[in-house]
C-alpha cells in the first residue's frame, strides 16, 4: 500500500473518531440537570450529605432568602442579613429526584427546632427548602405534611418552604469543607455522624 495512501486512512480514522467523541460530548452536555436549594444548619454539614448521593452532579455551599447582595460569611453569621446557608445540588432526575432527596434531607438534620441545629443557633441555621417551581413546591408541602402525619417527630416540623429568590455561593474554603478536612473536630463530631447515617438508611442512594 503507497503511503500516500495509508496517511489518507489514518485522516480518515482520525476523522471520525473526532465526530464519534463530540457526539458523546453532545450527549454529556445535553444532559438535563435540575436544581434543588436546601437548607438545613450549618452548610459544610449538608454539602457533605448530598455530595455523597448517586445521581448529584454538583453541590455547592451559600447563601440564600436574605436582602444583601453578595454577602460575605461574616455577615450571614451575624444573622442580620436574613440569608441561611444552603446548598445548591444540581442533580440528575434520572437517577435522583426531587422527592428522594427531600427524604435525605429530612433525615439528615432536626426539621422541629426552629432556628438550630445542634450547637449552631441563628436564623442562618434554619430549616428551610426553597423552591424553584411550582413542582417542587407541591412535592415539599405534600413531604412535609405526610411526615407530621405519620408521627415520624415526636414535634412538628418548622421547615420553611419558600420561593426560590437568590443564591450566593459561598467563599472558596467553604466548598468541598468535609473532603478536605475530614480529621476537623467539627467535620469528626458532626458530619461523621450523618454521614454514618447515610450509610445505615440510604445506602442504595450512596455512589
Amino acid at each position: 500500500m503507497k503511503p500516500t495512501v495509508k496517511i489518507f486512512i489514518l485522516l480518515f480514522i482520525l476523522l471520525n473518531l473526532n465526530v464519534l467523541y463530540s457526539q458523546n460530548k453532545d450527549v454529556m452536555n445535553d444532559k438535563k440537570l435540575e436544581t434543588a436549594t436546601l437548607g438545613a444548619g450549618c452548610f459544610w454539614c449538608v454539602e457533605a450529605v448530598f455530595q455523597s448521593l448517586k445521581g448529584v452532579e454538583s453541590v455547592t455551599s451559600g447563601y440564600s432568602g436574605g436582602n444583601v447582595n453578595h454577602p460575605t460569611y461574616r455577615e450571614v453569621t451575624s444573622g442580620q442579613t436574613g440569608h441561611a446557608e444552603v446548598v445548591q445540588i444540581k442533580y440528575d432526575p434520572e437517577i435522583i429526584n426531587y422527592e428522594e432527596l427531600l427524604a435525605v434531607f429530612w433525615r439528615t438534620h432536626d426539621p422541629t427546632t426552629q432556628n438550630r441545629q445542634g450547637p449552631d443557633i441563628g436564623s442562618q441555621y434554619r430549616s428551610v427548602i426553597f423552591y424553584h417551581n411550582e413542582n417542587q413546591k407541591l412535592v415539599a408541602e405534600k413531604s412535609k405534611n405526610n411526615l407530621d402525619v405519620s408521627g415520624e417527630f415526636s414535634n412538628l416540623i418548622v421547615t420553611d418552604i419558600e420561593p426560590f429568590s437568590n443564591f450566593y455561593a459561598a467563599e472558596d474554603y467553604h466548598q468541598d469543607f468535609y473532603q478536605k478536612n475530614p480529621n476537623q473536630p467539627y467535620c469528626k463530631f458532626r458530619i461523621d455522624p450523618k454521614i454514618e447515617k447515610m450509610q445505615n438508611e440510604f445506602q442504595n442512594y450512596l455512589k
